[in-house]
């Protein structure tokens, strides 16, 4: 089977590459990051450092694609629209475009789109959506799943999409990273107490669930899937077997939710003002993340594509420790 993967240097398409390969799949891998790549080179896989603006170029090498992942995306809680837009929007549509027939598409959204500041818990797939996305990555993400519906319902494009919630593992460098950053002198700043009930997503479990989806019966094409490990924790929970997991003691400091959003919200106007570079300490989005509750149902990727979280929360932060001290 000849694979293609897009994003192959992040967290999830280093995992989902390795995989691939040593299932047997020859692999185009589609990244930005040269050091990764090469390490995707030395394990088998054809790398190609490629934007995805590159429409030809992205439509000559997916020619003889028996399946195309698309895990690329700009993910971040804070940046300019135009950027957002065109990795996210148009890096779509030129996927959705270069699919040669018979090709199957697996596109990797995102439940941030359900965020609406206020705690949510077992939120299905048909769930109204917020009126207003709560940040320019997740309307781009949105708009991205409407190139999908809309190239699924004019051409019964052959694609099925996840939505994986807070992805970690090996290769992360977004979710428990940016958690640790924010330690300063042994003191972990968390938003609350920490009980807000969460689910989170062992990079290998999403994996197994674009394989799943890879080869799912064609009724599931059109549909959109929610990925968790059907595990839901609180906060402090997930910390503490963080920590533990490092060898490396927890001491929290609480900051109030309202005092946190008052932070951000400033913060948020001053770097628009001043059109400052970077993003701002703490967002309105990053804080209502840390300091709500919500949890995902899963029942529709279990039934439709035999989905089933093998990966522990525990292991999965174990395989995290082992790679980050690495």
């Amino acid at each position: 089977m000849r694979s293609v993967v897009t994003g192959a240097t992040g967290c999830l398409g280093m995992n989902l590459t390795q995989r691939l390969l040593r299932e047997g799949h020859e692999v185009l891998a589609l990244g930005r990051n040269q050091e990764r790549g090469a390490i995707l080179s030395t394990l088998g896989a054809r790398f190609v450092a490629l934007d995805l603006m590159d429409q030809p170029r992205l439509k000559q090498l997916s020619l003889n694609a028996d399946f195309i992942f698309h895990c690329a995306a700009l993910s971040s809680p804070w940046g300019r629209s135009v950027d957002f837009y065109q990795s996210n929007v148009l890096g779509t549509q030129h996927v959705i475009d270069a699919i040669p027939p018979n090709a199957r598409l697996i596109y990797v959204s995102t439940p941030s789109i359900y965020f609406d500041f206020i705690s949510k818990y077992d939120i299905k797939e048909n769930a109204p959506l917020p009126k207003t996305p709560a940040n320019l990555y997740i309307k781009s993400k949105l708009l991205a799943e409407q190139c999908i519906d809309k190239a699924w319902h004019a051409h019964q494009l052959n694609v099925v999409t996840l939505r994986p919630r807070a992805i970690f593992g090996p290769y992360d460098t977004a979710i428990l990273p940016r958690l640790l950053r924010a330690e300063k002198n042994g003191v972990l700043p968390i938003i609350g107490q920490g009980d807000n009930l969460i689910d989170v997503t062992c990079v290998g479990n999403v994996v197994d669930s674009l394989l799943l989806a890879s080869t799912a019966s064609s009724a599931a094409c059109g549909k959109k899937y929610n990925i968790t490990n059907d595990d839901p924790k609180k906060l402090i929970d997930i910390l503490t077997l963080l920590y533990s997991a490092l060898g490396t003691p927890l001491k929290i400091r609480s900051i109030p939710y309202p005092v946190a959003q008052a932070a951000a919200y400033g913060l948020e106007t001053i770097y628009r003002l001043f059109r400052l570079p970077g993003e701002p300490r703490i967002t309105r989005y990053s804080a209502g993340v840390l300091a709500l509750g919500q949890t995902l149902n899963i029942d529709a990727a279990k039934h439709d594509l035999n989905y089933k979280p093998i990966v522990s929360i525990e292991e999965g932060i174990h395989q995290f420790a082992t790679w980050y001290t690495s």
